[in-house]
């Protein structure tokens, strides 16, 4: 078995994942049963917020939270889901979309990092 590296992990995750821009996420947001998820940690987003709606799943337990065929999924996620995926510079989050995507999920897209959707005027919320 031939061992990979990150850049290797990357190239296949963003090969596999399709990169939404900005306007297209806000297009797909506007589609029911589509959820956002932060893949960032605890402190990032405590430090500087997620983007409005989003729901907080760290990369190192998305594995264990998001499961197909499973009604124990966060927000009523389901098989059929569009699920955005998003970090702060967007590695994490194809990495995360990837992995989730090998789970038998279909509909799952990368949106890169939070730094871009504020950039472009997106909402976010502060976490008290």
């Amino acid at each position: 078995m031939e061992n990979k590296t990150l850049e290797s992990m990357l190239i296949e995750a963003n090969k596999n994942v399709e990169r939404l821009a900005y306007e297209e996420t806000c297009n797909m947001l506007k589609q029911p049963n589509t959820f956002i998820i932060d893949v960032r940690e605890e402190s990032e987003v405590a430090n500087f917020g997620l983007v409005k709606n989003a729901i907080h799943i760290p990369r190192g337990l998305i594995e264990f939270k998001i499961e197909l065929n499973s009604s124990n999924n966060p927000a009523g996620i389901n098989n059929d889901s569009n699920l955005l995926f998003y970090c702060a510079g967007g590695y994490r989050s194809a990495l995360a979309a990837n992995t989730v995507k090998s789970l038998g999920f279909k509909n799952v897209y990368n949106i890169g990092g939070f730094g871009e959707w504020v950039d472009h005027g997106g909402e976010i919320e502060k976490i008290l």
